[in-house]
């Protein structure tokens, strides 16, 4: 049976070139790799760190992360600080520069101080994703979608990553958070037509009913009445980044990353320690329960991440 992984390449730079073919390119690139059956996709932050949510978004539509350190520098250790928070299995190669007692030293307290570390080895890397699958999510399906584009003769193409279920052509999905309704035409993997596909594989979806110009990242595919759609959210810090110099409090103004949404957010109400009311400025989908992340753009010195929630409907 086919099976497939999205994986985070982040810290080093340009280092998914070497385990996969270039694909889709904007402030995230993405790289194939098929062998046997058994498909990767790779995502690297582009414009990181200039664009933060390059990062959050690498992060956000993968299975597992892999964080290539060559050098201890600002910008690895906000990557820490981010991956830190993220709940999906971390890897960790090691350039030729980096000791590992080093590098358990500086993540201190953080889940990479336990992550599994090896050095920085291509084709040790290669037979690794080989191994890597994303794991099993029954229900209703749930494809988030990161780029679209129009194609003569097919009309709206939504490219995404199957986050639950399996997605079937013909399906009839509410297009979040969005009120319309859409059919699936037909489901791409790779470049190949299939019947359907599963959790983990990176889909290209033409859509009936839709422009390509109304497609946009941080939407979802899902049926009518599996999610929700708010603009008042209630949270709790689920975890808080032990590095932000800042509080997670009423007035604090921040961008929240809901699945593939990045939007304005302000805390209006709520205690350190508390529940919490937020408000974004544009309806937002999610699931109750969902993992937030709240980034401070305009937080100096240390990383720009606040911390974890889990978010639900006021």
């Amino acid at each position: 049976m086919p099976s497939a992984v999205t994986v985070a390449v982040v810290g080093a730079r340009d280092q998914a070139k070497e385990l996969g073919r270039k694909g889709t390119a904007s402030d995230i690139t993405l790289y194939n790799a098929v062998r046997d059956g058994h498909a990767v996709t790779l995502i690297e932050p582009t414009q990181f760190p200039d664009k933060f949510g390059s990062l959050l978004f690498a992060l956000g539509m993968a299975d597992r992360t892999l964080f290539v350190v060559d050098a201890l520098s600002r910008e690895v250790a906000e990557t820490a600080a981010v991956v830190d928070l993220f709940e999906t299995p971390v890897d960790m190669a090691l350039g030729p520069a980096v000791g590992e007692t080093e590098l358990r030293r500086a993540f201190k307290g953080t889940r990479l101080e336990t992550a599994p570390a090896a050095p920085l080895d291509f084709p040790k890397l290669r037979a690794a994703l080989d191994g890597w699958a994303a794991s099993e999510a029954p229900g209703d399906v749930i494809v988030r979608i990161d780029h679209a584009f129009p194609v003569k003769g097919v009309g709206a193409v939504a490219l995404g990553v199957i986050r639950r279920g399996t997605l079937k052509a013909h399906d009839k999905l509410r297009l979040y958070p969005t009120e319309k309704t859409v059919e699936v035409r037909s489901v791409q993997v790779h470049d190949v037509d299939v019947p359907t596909a599963a959790t983990g594989e990176r889909v290209g979806v033409a859509i009936k009913g839709i422009d390509a110009d109304e497609l946009s990242r941080g939407q979802t595919l899902a049926p009518e009445g599996s999610l929700r759609v708010a603009t008042t959210l209630s949270a709790t810090v689920d975890k808080p980044c032990r590095y932000y110099k800042g509080t997670i409090s009423e007035g604090l103004v921040g961008n929240l990353l809901v699945g593939l949404q990045l939007v304005p957010a302000r805390v209006t109400g709520g205690a350190v320690g508390g529940p919490l009311t937020l408000e974004t400025d544009r309806p937002v989908v999610f699931a109750p329960g969902e993992a937030t992340f709240l980034a401070d753009l305009s937080a100096a010195p240390g990383p720009r991440i606040a911390g974890r929630l889990r978010i639900s409907a006021s």
